[in-house]
């Protein structure tokens, strides 16, 4: 922080982050999810928002973002670094501890965290996640988010009441896609493909996964 604060370096950031992005808020947190993962990368929880806090936050909220969006959103960020390779400190404390190799161990991390890369743009598209907005509203946000993370699930695991086929997995990732961007045309979108799948799956059954004893 001291380094940081001395020579300059997080207004550089920022200014730097604000030039790439121009005026698109999507790719504005792009980047900073890039580079709040790269800065949290083997630190501890609190060092890795700390840091990511002083580079990344200000940029997004001279954008417009509310500080608390802005902030949870790079804190979010930084601490999933612990699941993203080619660090993944995480993983790799993990993959020692079980005797298991340490690479196949993170991405295999990363993969069954996948929501996580995408949950921390609700905190923009729909501040109700963070108790911004009245309780109705929260409600449905929390409902339409839980729905999202298990289709997430779904698309990247292929197991909806069995095995599900590509189009299936397809279609489990852009209805959870739908649910988390928050309008109401999105959500009838996504509530609507949701439903019909979940509807489809449960007629097809299907082979059931096998779980190890």
């Amino acid at each position: 922080m001291g380094v940081l604060g001395l020579t300059g370096l997080g207004g550089r950031f920022s200014s730097v982050l604000l030039s790439a992005a121009g005026e698109s808020e999507a790719i504005a947190f792009l980047l900073a999810m890039m580079i709040s993962i790269v800065l949290g990368m083997g630190m501890p929880t609190t060092a890795a928002y700390a840091i990511a806090a002083a580079v990344v936050a200000p940029a997004l909220m001279q954008m417009g973002i509310s500080a608390l969006s802005a902030h949870m959103f790079v804190f979010y960020c930084a601490v999933i670094s612990a699941i993203t390779p080619p660090v993944a400190i995480a993983a790799f404390a993990g993959a020692a501890i079980a005797g298991g190799k340490p690479w196949p161990t993170s991405i295999r991390a990363m993969r069954f965290g996948i929501a996580a890369f995408v949950l921390p743009f609700m905190f923009y598209t729909s501040p109700e996640i963070l108790l911004q907005g009245n309780w109705m509203e929260t409600l449905f946000v929390f409902a339409t988010a839980i729905v999202a993370v298990y289709l997430i699930a779904v698309a990247g695991e292929g197991q909806l009441f069995g095995d599900c086929s590509v189009i299936e997995r397809v279609i489990a990732g852009a209805a959870a896609l739908l649910l988390l961007w928050s309008s109401t045309s999105t959500d009838i979108a996504g509530g609507v493909l949701a439903l019909g799948l979940f509807i489809w799956a449960r007629r097809r059954g299907g082979s059931q996964p096998e779980f190890a004893a």
